[in-house]
């Protein structure tokens, strides 16, 4: 059973000869007679300013739905509400395959890389052999370095010296060179 439509100003419900009803923006019915009676564009029962529109068979769905039986409105909903739900979990499915596939193919990439980084540091000599060219030797064989000992204990116990210990590896010397201006 649909929910009854009556006047809220006089009361009657329709019937044959069946004057028309009207619903208004602030959510009130209204016969036509009622209506004409009352001021234009003005609520009868909450005296605010308001629009009214002729309830028909030809009235919105939306409209029509706020004067049909719960059963019925419950019935169509959950018929919307199950399409909407089928379309977002298949959504979301072809969202994760996406997901999955992108993390298979970074995971083989990074799998390949660590390959080549194992490979190419079996390749790679030894490196506390390899002295580096200026911790041991002086320019001036017949002057020794004051820093040759700690470089050449350095040398055995790191790969690379930082800038500032290449820095104070440097020697400076003490003749001008002739392509040198003084």
């Amino acid at each position: 059973m649909a929910v009854p439509v009556f006047c809220n100003s006089c009361l009657c419900e329709p019937r044959t000869p069946t004057p028309r009803f009207c619903l208004t923006s602030c959510g009130h019915v209204f016969c036509e007679v009622c209506l004409q009676k009352g001021k234009k564009d003005e609520c009868l029962v909450c005296r605010r300013a308001c629009r009214t529109l002729v309830l028909s068979k030809e009235t919105s769905p939306d409209i029509q739905s706020l004067f049909m039986p719960i059963d019925v409105l419950s019935k169509k909903y959950s018929k919307e509400i199950s399409q909407v739900s089928e379309f977002q979990e298949k959504y979301r499915k072809r969202l994760l395959k996406y997901h999955k596939q992108k993390i298979a193919k970074l995971e083989e990439s990074l799998k390949k890389v660590t390959q080549q980084i194992q490979q190419l540091q079996c390749m790679k000599p030894p490196e506390n052999t390899t002295p580096l060219p200026f911790s041991s030797t002086s320019r001036n064989p017949s002057v020794p370095s004051r820093k040759q000992n700690v470089y050449s204990s350095y040398s055995l116990h790191s790969s690379r010296p930082s800038t500032s210990e290449m820095m104070e590896a440097m020697e400076i010397d003490p003749v001008p060179s002739p392509m040198r201006k003084v």
